[in-house]
């Protein structure tokens, strides 16, 4: 008997009726008769695990053919040439440092920067690069100043004073031996003089004896407190006078000129709690480099070489100098310098390195001191010859 199914087709119910089970035993079945034919996720996932492979089978090669050591990278197949790099800074072949300045005869914790140049900023010598404030040492001045010209004039008045101290006790004195001579003039005449006479004589004669004894004594002692006295106002005025040329200099210091031609470059330090450039306003203790001024003109390259790559570089070697901030700005350089002692690694006391230093050939404008900085050489392992990258 015929019956409609949900779908609206005729159906057979006297036909037999397949189970769940059976009909997946019928699709596997067909399945193998018809041929396997795989999802198109798997077939996904299956090229997908094949291309990772492919990377990291290739990143372990290369990194095997690749030797890193220290401050220099080299790759190196053997018997052929290899590329070596290495890492570095700019810096100005004529530069000079500029430092707060240290104030002689006094004890100033900071100074106050009144004006300043700008970083980047073209000088030439002589220009002026900085100033200080530097009221404090001119009121120094102006006061050691009228205090040197008051002991100035109290000297003077007490050798004024001396002088004629002196004057008069020179005159007593005189005037002592002159009583002396007297009276040694009238004892000769005691054979006509009564006992009396004789007597007031006498002591006339030892009275101008103690008194000219008087004299010369208290003479050189009234010189020597004199002396005393006026050697003390001296040092007074003297001190006094190296203390104002001091605040002088030290006023003067305030300003610094540049000395020579170049482009201001300013360091950074500890300011205010942070690490910054300063600026007007600031204060900056006496000693700390601030500021740079530096030649562009000539340029070269401090590389750190390891123990095993110094052993290809000779003097005179040709190179090619990449700043990490162009990558294509590429100018020629030249080993000038082989430091000739090593020093400890930064990561291993037992990898030695050297300081070399590359001049760079030419100048340009992006050319700066304290960029980062590639210095590419090839390395020919037949002669040991090291040639520019091109």
């Amino acid at each position: 008997m015929a019956m409609q199914s949900p779908d609206g087709r005729l159906m057979d119910d006297s036909a037999p009726t397949v189970s769940p089970a059976e009909g997946e035993l019928q699709s596997v079945a067909d399945e193998k008769a018809t041929g396997w034919k795989p999802s198109r996720k798997l077939l996904a996932f299956a090229t997908i695990f094949l291309v990772f492979l492919a990377g990291l089978s290739f990143l372990v090669i290369r990194k095997s053919g690749t030797q890193r050591s220290g401050p220099g990278t080299s790759a190196q197949t053997p018997g052929t040439s290899h590329l070596l790099r290495l890492k570095g800074t700019t810096e100005a072949v004529q530069a000079r440092a500029i430092l707060a300045p240290a104030l002689s005869g006094q004890t100033v914790s900071t100074l106050t920067i009144t004006r300043l140049l700008t970083g980047g900023s073209k000088v030439k010598a002589g220009d002026l690069l900085v100033e200080f404030d530097r009221q404090a040492q001119m009121r120094d001045f102006l006061d050691k100043q009228t205090e040197y010209n008051k002991l100035v004039g109290q000297v003077a008045e007490k050798q004024a004073k001396e002088d004629a101290i002196r004057a008069k006790d020179e005159t007593d004195l005189h005037q002592a031996e002159s009583a002396l001579k007297n009276a040694d003039l009238d004892m000769k005449k005691v054979e006509l003089m009564s006992r009396i006479d004789v007597e007031k004589t006498q002591q006339n004669q030892e009275q101008a004896k103690a008194t000219l004894q008087q004299l010369k004594e208290t003479f050189e002692l009234k010189r020597s407190a004199a002396r005393a006295a006026i050697r003390i106002l001296e040092i007074q005025r003297d001190r006094t006078q190296r203390i104002m040329r001091n605040a002088q200099s030290n006023a003067d210091l305030m300003q610094i000129h540049s000395p020579l031609d170049g482009v201001v470059v300013l360091n950074t330090i500890w300011k205010n709690g942070r690490m910054g450039e300063v600026q007007e306003g600031d204060q900056v203790q006496p000693g700390v480099p601030f500021m740079r001024v530096v030649n562009p003109s000539a340029m070269q390259v401090q590389v750190l070489v390891n123990q095993e790559d110094i052993l290809g570089l000779r003097i005179g070697q040709d190179a090619n100098v990449r700043l990490d901030a162009y990558p294509e700005f590429v100018l020629p350089g030249k080993l000038e310098q082989i430091a000739p002692i090593a020093r400890s690694g930064d990561f291993s006391s037992k990898v030695r390195t050297f300081s070399t230093i590359f001049s760079i050939q030419g100048t340009d404008a992006r050319l700066m001191p304290d960029l980062s900085a590639a210095v590419d050489l090839t390395v020919d392992p037949a002669g040991g010859e090291m040639k520019a990258e091109r």
